[in-house]
């Protein structure tokens, strides 16, 4: 099924399908307008069909689609700015396609990849001390599994099984099990209502600032862009350097690569990654610079003399430790766009603190929400990581949003996302009714949507980019390769 969006097709269109569009169509319009970018450009826009499998009591689906939607007519704003000789695309964002995407589905050498820790995840606790309740534990990363371990009065090490894990839980009461574990920046939550959330004073921060933050930070004059050639893909050219490791920053600068942008992967030799590096690398080099020796700082100086974009995505302060925050870097590279993520936002009782999607979706009350749609009493998670994909998406958009801005008024930009406010974000777009019979809406095959890659990881089949151009179609320059493979330089 395919339609644009703001046809009046729609009036014709089965019901729940209309629904869907005009949601992630209105969701969409609203973003872009409040970036001041042209509402004329909507009209290149098609979204189109509706996406099966992926169940759930939120509008995640018209969420991912939307944010898609986003980043790719963004790029058609650049491409417009930088030749007006080019023909206007048009761009089309498939449901179905938007979801898988979303999902995150890869395979390296025919097989998938375990995602997550033996001790991630979900855990009922407080039953032995009469105040039952819900933990989300995230422990991909050995110092946060071996510091939830510890924590619990455990052997640390891979060693301890997940029912350990569940029976020493039963002692904790939840909400104490996550303040002890925050004193100790450990990635763990208690499950929550939406009102318990609404209690920390969190949200009410939260919803003081725009999904997508754009902050002009000092005067600047534009920065030179070279010539867009014919056929170049709209973002050709443009250098962007990607400091960022958990997917929702690395979904950011992968979007920008499928646009054409020259995208550097800036990785710490000292830190680790997540398997989904594989599939989230797709058209970028991969450097290793530590920014903690005069070396890397001096590396990271001289590829930022000719980038017009950086990501990041530390932890709040991190950066501005090691002489790198955002006043600092513009200050080296005026013009410069800095991107930037965070789990809970900047400020705020939350602010700064450690997290991940699963584990915002679960403090937030979406899991309780999902859960109780269902009908069933333990939380339930999205059925993909709609946070750290619309984030992703969204952070690609207000990126190039701010590119725009630099080229026309000049000035050094800042934008910011947090995954707690695209948590409320997608709260705000309404609830879907849940589906009663699973089996009716059974997933479809991903295979049509994915392509076959060679990689430094092994042979890597993923989903293409859901966003398709009529005129550039959305491709990788590079193939996804282990971090440190190529040197920190253009």
């Amino acid at each position: 099924m395919t339609q644009l969006v703001d046809s009046p097709a729609l009036a014709s269109l089965p019901h729940g399908c209309a629904a869907r569009a005009h949601t992630a169509f209105t969701a969409l319009s609203q973003q872009w307008l409040a970036s001041a970018l042209p509402q004329a450009a909507l009209s290149q826009i098609a979204l189109t069909g509706q996406a099966l499998g992926f169940h759930s009591s939120f509008a995640a689906v018209d969420a991912v689609q939307a944010g898609v939607a986003a980043a790719a007519l963004a790029a058609t704003q650049l491409e417009q700015w930088r030749n007006p000789q080019r023909p206007v695309q048009q761009v089309v964002v498939d449901a179905q396609h938007a979801a898988f995407e979303a999902s995150g589905y890869f395979t390296l050498g025919g097989q998938q990849p375990a995602l997550w820790a033996p001790i991630s995840g979900l855990y009922a606790c407080g039953q032995a001390v009469g105040v039952p309740g819900w933990v989300r534990i995230h422990a991909n990363f050995d110092h946060h599994r071996d510091g939830a371990l510890a924590l619990l009065g455990l052997p640390m090490g891979a060693d301890t099984p997940r029912e350990a894990v569940a029976q020493a839980l039963t002692r904790w009461r939840a909400d104490d099990f996550e303040a002890r574990a925050a004193e100790r920046g450990l990635p763990i939550v208690a499950s929550r209502s939406h009102a318990q959330w609404q209690a920390l004073g969190q949200e009410a921060v939260i919803a003081a600032a725009p999904l997508v933050q754009l902050e002009r930070l000092g005067d600047a004059p534009p920065l030179p862009w070279p010539a867009l050639e014919a056929q170049q893909r709209p973002l050709a050219g443009l250098k962007v350097l990607d400091l960022t490791r958990i997917l929702a920053g690395p979904v950011a600068g992968r979007t920008l690569a499928a646009y054409g942008a020259d995208v550097m992967l800036v990785n710490s030799p000292q830190l680790p990654n997540i398997e989904a590096i594989a599939d989230t690398s797709r058209g970028k080099r991969s450097a290793h610079v530590d920014l903690r020796t005069p070396t890397g700082q001096a590396a990271l100086q001289q590829l930022l003399g000719s980038a017009h974009v950086l990501l990041q995505a530390y932890r709040p302060g991190a950066l501005q430790a090691l002489g790198c925050g955002p006043q600092q870097l513009v200050q080296q590279r005026p013009g410069l766009v800095v991107g930037e993520l965070c789990a809970y936002g900047w400020e705020g009782p939350w602010g700064g603190r450690r997290g991940f999607d699963s584990l915002v979706q679960t403090a937030t009350g979406i899991n309780a929400d999902e859960a109780a749609a269902y009908g069933t009493h333990q939380p339930r998670a999205l059925p993909m990581q709609a946070l750290d994909y619309s984030a992703g998406f969204w952070l690609a958009f207000g990126v190039q949003a701010a590119l725009l801005r630099q080229a026309r008024e000049g000035g050094s930009w800042r934008v910011r996302l947090s995954l707690a406010g695209v948590a409320r974000w997608l709260r705000s777009l309404g609830r879907v009714e849940p589906v009663a019979d699973i089996g009716q809406q059974a997933k479809p095959d991903v295979m049509p949507y994915l392509e076959t890659l060679d990689s430094g990881f092994g042979r890597l089949q993923a989903v293409r980019h859901s966003a398709q151009f009529s005129h550039t179609p959305a491709a990788w320059d590079y193939p996804s390769m282990p971090p440190g493979s190529a040197a920190p330089q253009w």
